[in-house]
């Protein structure tokens, strides 16, 4: 969740003006006497948070005309209202239904709107047609678009894997998916006991190119390195990453099957009117 952004610092390294609408009234007393203690798991979430905001919005002011964008979430994301999308962006937001209404209630009560050059819709995580429906809904997998994954719940290794699955059939060719993975989806292959990053990477590699998706993950320490901070010590539950599609969208694959259909088509006719 995206509440702990806005207290971990008096000078954060990003500014959420909406998450304190999820925050307990008892919560917010408690920073206000600075009462608060910092958490580790929250420091690296918002190195995780603004690590995975930066390349969203460097990915999407790169495409050429509109900017498909779609977040795998908890239901409480408030990137839609608070980054400067680029005119012309759709974003898809991927999360559970009822979380979802709730947050949004709260961030309308705030305040929080999204772009009037935008457009934001809403899928729930628990379809079984997840894939129809951002199809239904818009999305086309002829065209460019970048994937972000943070707080989605994941239930198991499985789960995940449909999850990467829906990615890999509409993202096209050289489209990035960012985000964070659950460190026991790890665990789950390759044993519970201390996982070494080397194994971490394996494992990632395997996962992602089965896939067809090239992917790095990424130390949080060179992130906060990069942000010009410090990371507590302590374990973190979760993987960083970011990945791209190496393949074509099954959208791409159906227009290159009609193209060249065409094509042998044409052969064909000029051949018959040779004889």
């Amino acid at each position: 969740m995206n509440i702990l952004v806005l207290y971990l610092h008096a000078e954060p390294l990003f500014v959420d003006q909406y998450a304190g609408c999820f925050v307990p009234l008892a919560v917010k007393e408690a920073v206000k006497q600075q009462n608060q203690p910092e958490t580790s798991s929250g420091h690296f979430y918002c190195v995780a948070t603004k690590f995975i905001d930066d390349q969203l919005i460097d990915i999407a002011n790169r495409m050429d005309g509109v900017k498909q964008v779609v977040l795998l979430t908890d239901g409480m994301d408030t990137r839609p209202y608070r980054l400067k999308w680029p005119n012309s962006t759709i974003i898809f937001d991927i999360s559970p239904e009822s979380v979802f209404r709730r947050a949004s209630s709260k961030l309308q009560g705030v305040g929080g709107k999204i772009p009037r050059s935008c457009l934001f819709l809403h899928i729930s995580s628990e379809s079984s047609s997840i894939q129809e429906i951002l199809c239904r809904k818009g999305f086309n997998s002829n065209q460019p678009s970048v994937w972000v994954m943070q707080g989605l719940p994941v239930i198991t290794l499985a789960s995940f894997k449909e999850i990467l699955l829906v990615v890999c059939s509409l993202a096209s060719k050289g489209c990035k998916f960012v985000g964070e993975l659950p460190a026991w989806l790890v665990e789950t292959e390759i044993g519970t006991e201390m996982i070494e990053q080397c194994n971490a990477r394996k494992w990632m590699d395997k996962l992602f190119m089965s896939s067809g998706f090239r992917v790095d993950t990424i130390a949080y320490e060179e992130v906060a390195r990069d942000l010009g901070t410090n990371l507590p010590a302590g374990e973190y539950e979760y993987l960083l990453f970011i990945a791209e599609q190496l393949r074509l969208s099954d959208g791409q694959m159906d227009s290159w099957r009609r193209e060249f259909q065409r094509l042998e088509e044409e052969g064909d006719e000029e051949g018959f009117e040779e004889l």
